[in-house]
């Protein structure tokens, strides 16, 4: 092979390659109810360099999230778009409006009945009993030894050590529904399936 050929041959596939380096190797959505609460946790994750986790906080609530996370997936190519929202006691038409929409349009739901908090819970004990939002925070304050604050940045690193226990107890929790009904299963959630694509992502990379 001609010296010059080998070399515009070589030039090339480099050129591919540092074009390549800079492109995500995954590309994740996660559009989320509170402006702090949510996004702050989620922000923490160790997500790879050759990844990206777009994390939104809108302050919105259930269907609104949804459109607004169709807005955002409309605009780029993500691999996997996610919404977190709660229960609460929005009205059951509308949550499940959302959830509806959600499934019909490929974007993944973190729900959870009845707030965000019980995924925090999980992490120290097994929950199966309905309990207020007020309840939620009186737990957490118990649990952690000083008072829980919704916008704590800090969140994700003192759970983390029971990470895998949460995900065990929410598995166990959402099994015990059958069969599945989101709206009126109280206490619920499906966080730790995000939890565990957002650990995927670090796997893969290793």
């Amino acid at each position: 092979m001609p010296e010059h050929r080998f070399l515009k041959e070589r030039t090339t596939i480099y050129s591919r390659r540092r074009i390549n380096r800079y492109e995500p190797r995954h590309k994740f959505l996660v559009v989320c109810e509170g402006e702090k609460t949510e996004p702050n946790y989620f922000k923490c994750f160790p997500i790879p360099q050759n990844s990206i986790v777009d994390v939104r906080g809108i302050g919105a609530n259930t269907i609104s999230i949804v459109n607004e996370a169709l807005q955002l997936k409309s605009k780029s190519n993500y691999d996997q778009v996610w919404c977190v929202f709660d229960r609460n006691s929005f009205n059951p038409g509308v949550f499940n409006a959302a959830l509806q929409k959600a499934e019909a349009n490929n974007v993944h739901v973190a729900y959870s009945n009845e707030a965000f908090e019980l995924w925090y819970v999980l992490h120290f004990e097994y929950l199966n009993t309905g309990i207020t939002r007020s309840d939620y925070i009186t737990c957490l304050d118990r649990k952690l030894g000083h008072k829980y604050q919704k916008n704590c940045e800090t969140i994700y690193d003192e759970l983390y050590p029971l990470q895998k226990d949460a995900i065990r107890n929410a598995k166990r929790l959402l099994a015990q529904y059958k069969p599945r009904n989101p709206v009126e299963d109280n206490p619920s959630t499906t966080v730790h399936i995000l939890v565990e694509q957002l650990n995927q992502l670090f796997w893969d990379s290793q």
